[in-house]
């Protein structure tokens, strides 16, 4: 969990993971003094950053330990242990609703979608971000174990590439007016290494990306799909 965690506040504290996090929480609309949901809320960043701009935020994550760290570091915050199949919300009692690198990790996007239409109030916005995990982009000397590394860390995950889907997954729940957007964030610095060690553990490969890291040469590239629609 610790590492973790480490990873993540590493990646958040990019100078692009800031942009498309405020850029999420345009997309949602004027919040002030209106109900948001943060489904998978992970360690409560977004949650404390949507409250900071003057909503009612609720952060959501079946992880009980992410939700105890939530607390910690946001004290003032509004988290609670939950599914995002079954959100512990009022059928239409939130305006805004945001799941960040959510769906991927989740047998059953569709139903995750229908689930934030029910909570959504009439005209409330939705907002997906996450990565397509068929299309990171890694610098390396062996491009074909790279890609093959790529596309098995893909494949070991429930919907790997649902993210290319949100457009259609928003539309299909009956959601209009989607905005899609791609953001790329490159790390370039020992978070990709990081990353890349979540990735695989095969040690020739990590050998080399190790070197890349050490020589200022590590060059990972991940682009973010950004959609929002309304309810």
């Amino acid at each position: 969990m610790s590492s973790l965690l480490a990873i993540l506040d590493a990646a958040d504290a990019q100078p692009a993971a800031v942009t498309l996090r405020a850029r999420s929480y345009e997309l949602l609309g004027d919040l002030t003094d209106r109900t948001v949901v943060d489904a998978g809320c992970g360690g409560g960043r977004a949650a404390a950053e949507l409250a900071e701009r003057g909503a009612r935020a609720v952060g959501v994550d079946r992880d009980a330990e992410m939700i105890a760290v939530a607390r910690e570091r946001w004290p003032a915050g509004e988290f609670h242990v939950g599914d995002a199949y079954e959100l512990p919300l009022e059928t239409g009692s939130v305006a805004g609703y945001r799941a960040d690198k959510v769906l991927h990790t989740l047998d059953d996007p569709v139903r995750a979608v229908a689930e934030a239409r029910r909570v959504l109030a009439p005209g409330g916005r939705a907002v997906l971000l996450g990565q397509d995990w068929d299309t990171l982009a890694i610098d390396s000397d062996e491009p074909e174990t790279t890609r093959r590394l790529v596309h098995a860390k893909a494949d070991s995950l429930p919907s790997p590439r649902v993210a290319r889907r949100y457009r259609n997954l928003l539309l299909d729940a009956g959601f209009t007016d989607p905005v899609v957007e791609v953001h790329t964030i490159v790390f370039t610095d020992d978070t990709a290494l990081a990353m890349l060690q979540r990735i695989t553990d095969e040690q020739s490969w990590l050998a080399e990306q190790a070197e890349r890291a050490r020589t200022n040469r590590i060059f990972v590239a991940v682009p973010m799909f950004l959609v929002a629609a309304q309810g």
